[in-house]
């Protein structure tokens, strides 16, 4: 083993503040838990005068190989600077697995093209990325490789080893020896290289045997040429806004300006899918298409009974039963694991599980049909899971990656455009699962954005990526002034799950909300928080103005913190409604686990009930905002709020959560 030398350097990484550090170690615990392995990671070195590129020439005999690889592309003069980092550095073992199964004599035969995409592929930029760190979780890292594509990271036990905890990269290579700190960021040895696969989606799924009727339908339906998509060729964007970003955007109290600020080089399209394995549909009695079908036309029958029987001859109608059954397993936005919910160190500062379970909606393939992902205590990712008070519909749970190795012995494969986890029951559009309120995180509501992997991920430093709105999907209208932004999660602010969506400048834009998922009537609430920089917004839903313009520079007159007595609190909430504002919930706020006051407790931090009507899931509505005043002003884009009817119109009334 070699001896653990922490430098200033390699620890800022992994705490920000002391408690950070513990929290770190916490979350570490929980992988731990779930890999059986007791040892807090004991391998770690430091080279306090050695860059990455030095690493790999220092130690010739394991890896010389990968070096001339990297010399061959230019890349190992990169690696010698300064910067931030992540290198998956295979060994000469490794390089010669793959020459041999691609039929190369030395490294003197691969192609320069292929040498290049190697060298990009085991390198991360502008990000030093430990395996102990708040920011690796089980899943992607917070940025792509240096040929754009995701880098993942799983865990399983060694029961050859005292169940010692393994670590896979891309699923396929093993971890050797992790967290070696060098000058400019990090190396992590593997066993394999990282081969990117230039296959699409639907195609990684058709050669899983374990799925093969899922695969099935997913051709008969033609699902899968919708799924096909990898970049938007027409987006253009100038090199100084990539590399420099803008001179300056102003967000925040007193114009805080934030420190990064740019736009994302390319557009891409990419696609998450909800697997079941044959097994699966076998202990449903679904063998065949013919059981699928007819199991998919009792549900979706029922949830469009307008369609019912019209379009079941053709499977590639979207409103056949079949191709309503398989769209909904696909979202069109990539979604790693630990992006299907809050997870990590926001989660653990922001969450009080104990009043709600953290959840995230997201718009699916079939046409009114939204998807919900839940975190319960359990640490478990379950889709359409209802719970209130109490647990009334169980969901159907996602696999980790880690767990579909263990419990299934299966590894599901990276694609050029998307990702797909394993389920563990059949899945459906469950509109009684979905009768509640639906509290949708505006950064889920914008494929790009998660594409893009700049939303639902922690950097280690103050980020925003501004975006384009003439090339982002669910947005239209947007006039040359509308600046538009994501922040990644970030502890310290007071936004729901530590993210939000920021329209800054003289803008006047309009997004597409996503369908609620029954007929009825609904409350649409908008939450966000006002500060002196905000500005004043007018909104308007499908071209109806909604009320008064919204000042977002101040909260409501006539908001007080709650007292002991909770009839006193509830009349407040009362006169708070009927003039068109509501508390923040209370079931998120800083620093939950420490006991911290809630977002309720904020006067600053509130919803704006925008209108109350009828609402058709079959109907698309528009929400437009536009700032009011001249200059740099801002809106703070937190999250959208459906609340039906049978909720805020209840007798026991709606709850605090």
């Amino acid at each position: 083993m070699k001896t653990i030398t922490y430098e200033i350097r390699a620890m800022k990484y992994r705490m920000k503040k002391t408690w950070m550090l513990l929290a770190a170690v916490a979350f570490i615990a929980n992988i731990v838990v779930s890999c059986n392995d007791d040892d807090f990671p004991d391998n770690y070195y430091t080279a306090t005068e050695v860059t990455a590129a030095g690493f790999l020439q220092q130690n010739p005999e394991r890896f010389s190989s990968f070096t001339r690889i990297l010399q061959r592309s230019n890349f190992l003069s990169t690696l010698s600077t300064y910067g931030e980092y992540t290198l998956f550095a295979p060994t000469n073992d490794a390089v010669s697995t793959y020459l041999s199964s691609c039929g190369y004599q030395s490294v003197e035969d691969i192609p320069q093209n292929v040498c290049d995409t190697i060298a990009r592929t085991h390198i991360v930029k502008d990000g030093a990325y430990f395996t102990y760190s708040e920011t690796t979780t089980e899943g992607a890292l917070p940025q792509l490789n240096m040929d754009d594509r995701n880098i993942t990271i799983s865990c399983s036990a060694d029961e050859e080893n005292e169940n010692a905890i393994i670590y896979y990269v891309n699923e396929s290579a093993r971890m050797i020896e992790r967290d070696d700190s060098v000058t400019n960021g990090v190396v992590h040895v593997i066993d394999r290289l990282l081969v990117s696969s230039s296959e699409l989606l639907p195609d990684v799924i058709k050669k899983d045997t374990a799925s093969r009727l899922f695969a099935q339908a997913l051709a008969l339906t033609g699902l899968e040429l919708k799924m096909r998509k990898v970049e938007d060729y027409a987006y253009f964007i100038g090199r100084d806004s990539v590399e420099e970003g803008l001179p300056e955007v102003f967000f925040g109290a007193d114009g805080e300006k934030w420190t990064k600020v740019k736009f994302p080089e390319r557009r891409y399209f990419k696609y998450t899918a909800f697997v079941e394995t044959d097994e699966v549909f076998n202990k449903a009695n679904i063998f065949t298409i013919e059981d699928l079908f007819r199991e998919a036309k009792k549900v979706y029958d029922k949830a469009f009974p307008a369609d019912a029987g019209l379009y079941d001859d053709d499977f590639t109608d979207p409103r056949n039963p079949l191709n309503r059954f398989m769209a909904y397993h696909v979202i069109p936005m990539l979604l790693n694991y630990d992006q299907l919910v809050i997870t990590g160190t926001i989660k653990d500062y922001y969450c009080f599980l104990d009043k709600a379970d953290p959840e995230d909606y997201y718009e699916t393939l079939c046409p009114g049909a939204i998807m919900r992902c839940s975190g319960p205590k359990d640490g478990k990712v379950y889709i359409n899971r209802k719970r209130m008070e109490t647990l009334q519909v169980r969901g159907v749970r996602v696999y980790s990656p880690s767990e579909a190795r263990s419990e299934l012995n299966l590894v599901a494969k990276g694609s050029a455009n998307g990702v797909y986890h394993y389920v563990d029951r059949v899945l459906y559009f469950d509109q009684e699962a979905l009768n509640n309120r639906l509290r949708i995180d505006a950064t889920t509501m914008f494929p790009d954005f998660l594409n893009a992997s700049k939303a639902r991920v922690q950097f280690p430093e103050k980020t925003m990526t501004m975006f384009k709105p003439g090339f982002m999907t669910n947005m239209k209208d947007a006039n040359e002034a509308s600046l538009v932004g994501v922040r990644g999660n970030e502890i310290w602010t007071n936004s729901w799950e530590g993210n939000m969506v920021a329209f800054c400048g003289e803008f006047d834009l309009t997004i597409k909300l996503p369908p609620v998922p029954n007929y009825g009537t609904y409350e649409i609430r908008v939450g966000y928080s006002s500060q002196s920089t905000r500005g004043i917004v007018q909104c308007y839903l499908n071209d109806v103005a909604c009320g008064v313009p919204l000042d977002l520079r101040v909260g409501p007159d006539g908001w007080k913190e709650d007292t002991d007595d909770e009839e006193e609190n509830r009349a407040l909430d009362k006169s708070l409604h009927n003039r068109g504002f509501m508390k923040a919930p209370d079931s998120q706020g800083g620093g939950a686990n420490n006991g911290e006051p809630s977002f309720r407790t904020l006067g600053w931090v509130m919803r704006r009930v925008l209108v109350t009507q009828d609402m058709d899931p079959n109907k698309e509505y528009w929400l437009r905002f536009r700032q009011l005043l001249k200059g740099n002003y801002s809106m703070s884009f937190d999250y959208i709020e459906f609340c039906p009817k049978n909720i805020y119109a209840s007798p026991e009334g709606e709850d605090q959560h």
